[in-house]
């Protein structure tokens, strides 16, 4: 995601005498501005209609050069580029970051990235890998190491038996997923997506030709799939379910049993796969459990589980993530990662098997960082509980309040422009407190926004207060 393409967002948010970021956005490349030359040095031209005569300094010899007129660069993309919207939540934070940059105290809640740093001995291991000449190139599945502690881990947590040769490590869960879309999904598949969503699922499913069916939730049943409506949907073109619990953006945990009403329908669909997105397994709130769908009766055969390093262990910049599943979906994501990226760093691959050796859950490290996010979610739904005309579904795992801030929508605000979805709640956020957040249309429920707490508890109290100013302009309309 570039500057330029984050600028589209919330570029009109007015910023008033406080610093802005004009400038920062770079304009397209203009063809005309590219020199060429060094490439002309020690040449004279002479132009007669429209053929140019360079007469060579040192030879006396004469080149022609037919319509040297300058020639439009074709500027087109691929359908395929062109069909998919760049993320959100990267624009905002590049939107915000760069505020920040030109002196405005932006307040940034729209990352998903854990504000704690790596865990020392995953970082020492990281460390050693330099010091110790594991630096060259990794077999493109991942090491034997990695993957040998993958599976134990699967076993040990998780219930699942797998073999290194049933994984892939990645150089990131978001590249697990995409390449398993697109080594399952043809042309006119439907890939469900129960939202809200994480803001790339639909994205990837064109990216592989599909359809995204989208599946709405409601908040008052805790953003949980209804699998009535899951049955409703499906077809002969239904290829991928794809599932996140915890979730992002909301924070649900699907229980057990919902997710075994789930597994009942889905295997009696032959076609159905699904992807268990559970980057966020670790970060969940008791009494709240973790369920792998790949461990349901009948489901091992069709699932593909994802789960990485980033978000629980700390290691956002590490890029790591891992896939596992039967070994024939399997050889098919390991073929397509060999033509991107090839393995995943070296180093990184040492620090996650340090990271996945601390402990069952990532011992205390974890248990540490699970107890200020927990800290930090009770004083957000505290704080957002005590605001006329907030709904919230307590988050029970992830590090995101997902609220419904609608009953602010329809006022218009003197110097903005009227407030009427979540899109322009955040940038009137943004403008009046200075706080940047995730409007809930980029996951497919307008009624919301996202707030990331993967930040301090002073920085959240900050925020909070902020808010508070900022909604006092914005009082819910009087029903009547």
């Amino acid at each position: 995601m570039t500057a330029a393409s984050s600028s589209s967002l919330l570029g009109s948010s007015r910023i008033g005498s406080r610093p802005t970021i004009s400038g920062l956005h770079s304009d397209s490349l203009n063809p005309s501005s590219i020199s060429f030359s060094s490439t002309l040095q020690g040449l004279s031209l002479r132009s007669s209609g429209s053929k140019r005569q360079l007469y060579s300094r040192g030879t006396g010899s004469v080149v022609i050069a037919q319509n040297m007129d300058r020639v439009e660069v074709d500027l087109s993309l691929s359908p395929r580029v062109n069909s998919v919207k760049p993320s959100k939540t990267v624009a905002i934070t590049d939107q915000a970051t760069a505020l920040v940059q030109a002196g405005v105290p932006v307040i940034r809640l729209a990352a998903g990235e854990p504000d704690f740093d790596t865990p020392a001995p995953n970082a020492e291991a990281g460390i050693n890998a330099i010091r110790e000449g594991h630096t060259r190139y990794t077999p493109n599945a991942g090491t034997m190491e990695l993957r040998s502690a993958i599976c134990h881990k699967l076993k040990e947590e998780n219930g699942l038996s797998y073999t290194p040769d049933q994984i892939v490590v990645s150089n990131g869960a978001k590249q697990s997923i995409v390449q398993a879309v697109l080594a399952v999904c043809s042309l006119g598949d439907e890939v469900l997506i129960p939202a809200p969503y994480w803001v790339s699922y639909p994205e990837m499913a064109r990216m592989a030709d599909a359809t995204p069916v989208i599946l709405p939730t409601s908040i008052s049943e805790d953003f949980l799939l209804d699998p009535k409506l899951l049955e409703s949907k499906l077809t002969e073109k239904s290829r991928l379910l794809i599932l996140c619990s915890p979730s992002n953006p909301t924070g649900s945990v699907y229980p057990r049993k919902l997710l075994e009403e789930i597994a009942e329908i889905v295997a009696r669909h032959p076609r159905l796969l699904v992807i268990s997105d559970e980057i966020y397994e670790h970060i969940i709130y008791a009494p709240a459990t973790h369920t792998s769908f790949a461990s349901l009766p009948g489901m091992w055969d069709r699932t593909l589980t994802v789960n990485g390093f980033s978000k629980a262990f700390a290691m956002t910049g590490w890029r790591l993530g891992y896939i596992a599943g039967p070994k024939h979906f399997i050889s098919a994501c390991n073929k397509l990662q060999s033509l991107f990226t090839s393995g995943a760093s070296s180093i990184s691959q040492k620090a996650a098997v340090a990271a996945l050796g601390q402990g069952y859950a990532g011992g205390e490290a974890v248990a540490t960082m699970l107890k200020a996010f927990r800290e930090r979610r009770d004083f957000l739904v505290k704080s957002f509980g005590e605001i006329d005309g907030v709904k919230i579904s307590e988050p029970r795992g992830a590090f995101y309040l997902f609220i419904d801030l609608s009953s602010y929508y329809g006022v218009e605000v003197d110097g903005f422009v009227t407030v009427n979805n979540s899109e322009s709640l955040c940038r009137y956020l943004l403008d009046k407190s200075q706080v940047a957040l995730v409007p809930g249309d980029a996951f497919g429920d307008d009624t919301c926004i996202r707030i990331s707490y993967a930040a301090s508890l002073s920085t959240l109290q900050a925020a909070v207060e902020r808010i508070k100013k900022a909604l006092v302009t914005l009082k819910p309309p009087v029903p009547v």
